[in-house]
Parts: C-alpha cells; structure tokens; sequence
C-alpha cells in the first residue's frame, strides 16, 4: 500500500477509535450512571489537566525518537483498553483513570500523526496531505456516528465503547502498512536535513516560547478551544434529557451533521490556505462561535440544534487543517516542530480544562442556556482579540509574515 493511501486509512479508523469515546462519554454516565454534570466535567478536567502536562514533553519525544509508528501502536493499545475499563466498570476512580490516559495518549496521537506525514513527504506535500488527512478524519467521524448512534440504538449505550479495540486493530494495520524507511525523522521534526558538520542543531526552548507569531497563534487556539470544546457535550446533554433515551442517536446526528461541513471545508483551506492568507481564514472560524452559542438557546427543538451543528464544521473544519499547516511554516529549520505541537496543545488543552469545569458549574447553577451564552461571550472576546492582536488580516498579517521566515521568525533558524 502506497504511504499516502496508508495514511489515509491511519487517520480514518484513528478518528473511529476516538469517537467511541469522547462524544459519548458525557451522555452515558449523565443517563446511565447518574453523574451529575459537575462530577462529569471534574473527571474531565482532571484527565484534561495530566494530559496537558505531558503535551510538550511529549512532542520532544515525538520530535527525537526514530519509531514513530510504535508510539502511535502504543496509544492505540491504550486507548482500547481504557474504553474497555469504562464500559465494564464505570465507577468515579476507573473511570478518572482511564480518561486520564485515554486524554494523555489521544491527545498525542495527532501530532505524531503529523510528524510522520511531514516525514514522508515534506513541506511541500504537507498542505495536500493534510488536507487529505483532514477530510479521512472527518469521514471517520460520520461513520463511527452512524455505527455508534445503531449501536447505541439497539444495545445498551456501553457497547458504544466496545467499538475501540476493533477499530484500533485497524489503525494498527495501517500504521504498519507505512514503510519505517519511508519516514525521514529530521525532517518530521522541522528540519530538511541535518548540518553540513552532520549535526542537528536545534533551536533553544526559551527562544522557542518567545517566538511572538508562535504565542499569539496559541493564544488565538486556546480562546477558540475555550468556546468550542464544551458546546457538543452540552448539546447532547441538552438532547438526552430533552428526548429521553434517544440521547445516543441525537449526538450522533449532531455530529454527523459537522462532520458534512468539515469535510469539504477541510478540502478548501488546504487547497486555499497560502491564495488566501492564514490570518482571514482563522478569522471566519473565529467569527462563527459566537453566533453558534447564542443560536443553541433559541429552541429545545432536536431539528434546530442537529442544524445548528453544522456551523461546527465551519470553524473545527479550518482549524483541523491550518494549526498543523501553520505551525511547520512558523517552526520550519528549528527541530522543534512536534515540540511547537505540544506547546500550542497545552495551551490549548488548559483552556478545555478551565472550560469543562466552568461550563459544568454553570449548568448546575444557572441552566444549559447560560452556559450557552457564557460560551458565546467567550468567543466574542476571541475575536476581538485576534482583530486587535492582528489588525491586518489578510495576507500581511503579523502571523503570515512569521511565517514567510521574516524578521519576527528570523531568530528561530538553527542555532
């Protein structure tokens, strides 16, 4: 099998693996278990917490290491086993365990993905391939939603989750379908090859996080991932009380519906990201939470919510495509392009944190339109911050010039 095609299928049956767990995850204890939506976003927030810890050290990992491919087999390994865990046994200490594994491993298993694409095909195959990648991750999503929404259907809703270990025997083989030589591993970290010496040369950490394009594209993540993340957990919350016992299928239509959207948007900024600029196409995905958020409190209505749904495509599908694109043009010649990963994910990944916890209290407190509306609020600020931040958001922008090796990326080539 032709790398390409391989990693076509790697991404396809990675997102089927994931999405027999997440998306469900609130419903299932919520409905099933009887956890309140604070506990849920606890165990949430403490998986999201370790996780997060190990995101930049674990991109240095992914970054010096020569088996890529056995990390990704090893997260797989412990992605099913921690499904497993929680549909047997779905107490509060199994399950904070497993969720804090399933998060440490799930969250890497996207950049060490990425590596291994850069690694086969460089700079100037990586926008095609992601684009690719992209649109194989969300055409896993539809299917993994549709199989789960007639599993969960049919049999209780933790069968859902006996859905990983079969779809990660087939991430496996197609991990394994790509070739070891095929992976060149200087240049899956950032750099086209080594020095004429023979020497990697890398850039320094501390000139890494003060890299000003870097921080302030991470701080545009995280504001992004602070709105977004909690709104399809709560719509399937809002779903399954609303329309007891079709709360599996009606998050699988949610999701479904995205999913349509990601897909060929996926396509698009891959195909148009450097015609286009960075910084107007990261806008428009910033530019859609808010009304999302306030559209979710208009109506209780199963139709309206799945169709508001769909303007989730807009943002998740730019945002699948360009950080990864992003981050290799602002990183390219330091070494440290899957460590850049890590970074931008713990940044990220502290935003989720705070949120699932925020969001969970004020569910408690105030009700799911009030989380809704404090969720668009957030974004607005993300917004106005990146129009502030970023005045000039087309092709000019602060971040595109960073990109293009100006003089705000000028100190991160090889020292």
């Amino acid at each position: 099998m032709p790398p390409r095609r391989a990693l076509d299928w790697l991404n396809f049956f990675l997102t089927d693996v994931r999405g027999c767990l997440g998306p469900y995850f609130g419903i299932f204890l919520l409905t099933q278990e009887h956890w309140s939506a604070a506990t849920i976003g606890l165990v949430m927030t403490v998986g999201a917490m370790v996780g997060l810890v190990l995101q930049a050290p674990g991109g240095a990992f992914i970054d010096a290491v020569p088996f890529k491919r056995a990390s990704v087999l090893v997260s797989l390994v412990v992605l099913a086993t921690s499904a497993t865990a929680m549909a047997l046994w779905p107490i509060v200490a199994v399950v904070t365990v497993a969720n804090t594994a399933m998060a440490v491993v799930g969250d890497a298993l996207g950049p060490a993905v990425t590596a291994i694409t850069l690694g086969v095909l460089g700079r100037r195959g990586l926008a095609a391939q992601l684009g690719r990648n992209s649109a194989m991750d969300h055409a896993g999503n539809v299917f993994i939603a549709a199989t789960a929404g007639f599993v969960g259907w049919w049999w209780p809703q933790r069968a859902v989750f006996f859905l990983a270990p079969f779809f990660a025997c087939l991430a496996a083989l197609a991990v394994l379908a790509i070739p070891a030589a095929a992976i060149d591993h200087a240049r899956a970290r950032g750099l086209d090859a080594p020095r004429p010496d023979g020497q990697v040369r890398l850039t320094g950490w501390f000139e890494l996080i003060q890299h000003r394009p870097l921080l302030i594209f991470a701080v545009c993540v995280a504001l992004f991932h602070f709105a977004n993340a909690p709104m399809l957990p709560l719509v399937g919350q809002k779903l399954a009380l609303a329309h007891a016992g079709e709360g599996t299928a009606l998050m699988s239509a949610c999701i479904i519906a995205a999913q349509v959207v990601m897909l060929p948007v996926a396509l698009l900024v891959a195909r148009k990201a450097q015609t286009w600029g960075h910084g107007p196409i990261f806008l428009a995905a910033l530019a859609i939470l808010p009304i999302r958020g306030v559209l979710y409190t208009l109506s209780d209505d199963r139709f309206w919510l799945v169709g508001v749904q769909l303007l989730d495509g807009i943002g998740a599908g730019i945002l699948g495509v360009l950080t990864p694109l992003m981050l290799a043009d602002l990183t390219h010649g330091t070494g440290r392009y899957n460590a850049s990963q890590g970074i931008v994910a713990t940044v990220q990944g502290v935003s989720v944190a705070i949120s699932n916890a925020v969001v969970g209290l004020i569910v408690v407190r105030a009700g799911y339109d009030a989380a809704f509306v404090s969720l668009a609020a957030i974004a607005l600020i993300a917004l106005l911050a990146f129009l502030f931040i970023v005045p000039e958001t087309r092709a000019e922008s602060v971040l595109d010039a960073g990109t293009r090796g100006g003089p705000s990326n000028a100190g991160l080539r090889n020292r």
